[in-house]
């Protein structure tokens, strides 16, 4: 599962603490905080319930057991809505900026992972108009808020925002090589051979490129045949490349978040690098102490 999130998490930067301490006070340092034992019980109680409502998302999902406890899954429901429901106004009671909340990430997942519940409730089975099924399905929205107690989700999103450029240009070049080998082998086989234009050659060449091979369409040709195994080997490396951008960027913020909070024992100063013996100010021994 990973751990808790530290006392100062994503979730709450910006969102300012109470004014004045009180009861605001400390429901804020439970719900937002985990340096305390009630803020570490309220989180993992909370995590415990994300899971068990999830679980009974999927369950409720599959028809004879629908039919066999409907009844029981119509009361959990309830149940963890109105729970989920109490969480977010009291999140948004606790902070000192509750519009700031309701509109961040988090917020907006609290939200719908209530609203499906109070919709289908209000608005009773149309077929015609709205599927109530689908509205259901939204629960599972549930399991995003996951996120907000995992620091390895902050983590590795930080590095994918980080790396958003660098992926992005290569998103690019790699469709500009499928648009060319599907042109190619749109030539090369034609329509007779199941390439019947240009975005079905392209379609084809995706799914080569990913190993996925749905077997829709193949080459017969032996030329046909010689490209797609380069398209197959070319694909191999393509599909590492994402993976190294974002662990470069991983290992980049890692080893810049240990520099951020190893002071020197002196003068107190920070910033230095893990491999560091001495401060860089006044030249102290630096000890593994962070």
């Amino acid at each position: 599962m990973g751990k808790l999130t530290p006392s100062v998490s994503d979730e709450n930067v910006g969102l300012g603490r109470p004014p004045t301490p009180g009861r605001r006070q400390l429901t804020f340092d439970i719900i937002f905080e985990s340096d305390t034992r009630a803020g570490r019980l309220f989180d993992v109680m909370l995590l415990i319930m994300i899971m068990v409502s999830v679980l009974v998302v999927v369950l409720d999902s599959v028809n004879h057991m629908e039919r066999e406890h409907r009844t029981a899954f119509i009361v959990l429901e309830w149940f963890f809505t109105l729970l989920f429901t109490a969480e977010y106004i009291a999140r948004l009671w606790s902070v000192e900026h509750p519009l700031r909340y309701a509109r961040s990430f988090f917020g907006i997942v609290d939200l719908v992972s209530v609203l499906p519940t109070y919709l289908s409730f209000f608005f009773p089975e149309l077929h015609a108009l709205i599927d109530i099924r689908v509205l259901r399905m939204l629960r599972a929205f549930r399991i995003l808020k996951l996120t907000a107690y995992i620091s390895e989700y902050s983590q590795l999103g930080a590095a994918l925002y980080a790396s958003r450029r660098k992926i992005m240009v290569f998103l690019s070049f790699v469709a500009m090589v499928q648009v060319l080998l599907g042109t190619v082998m749109y030539v090369v086989e034609g329509p007779k051979n199941g390439f019947v234009n240009i975005p079905t050659s392209i379609y084809w060449g995706i799914t080569t490129m990913t190993t996925v091979g749905f077997g829709d369409i193949a080459p017969k040709t032996d030329l046909g045949r010689a490209i797609a195994s380069f398209i197959m080997l070319l694909g191999w490396g393509i599909l590492a490349v994402p993976t190294g951008i974002v662990t470069a960027e991983m290992t980049s913020r890692r080893i810049h978040s240990d520099a951020i909070v190893r002071r020197c024992p002196s003068c107190g100063t920070i910033g230095h690098l893990p491999t560091a013996a001495f401060c860089q100010d006044c030249g102290a021994t630096l000890t593994d102490e962070r």
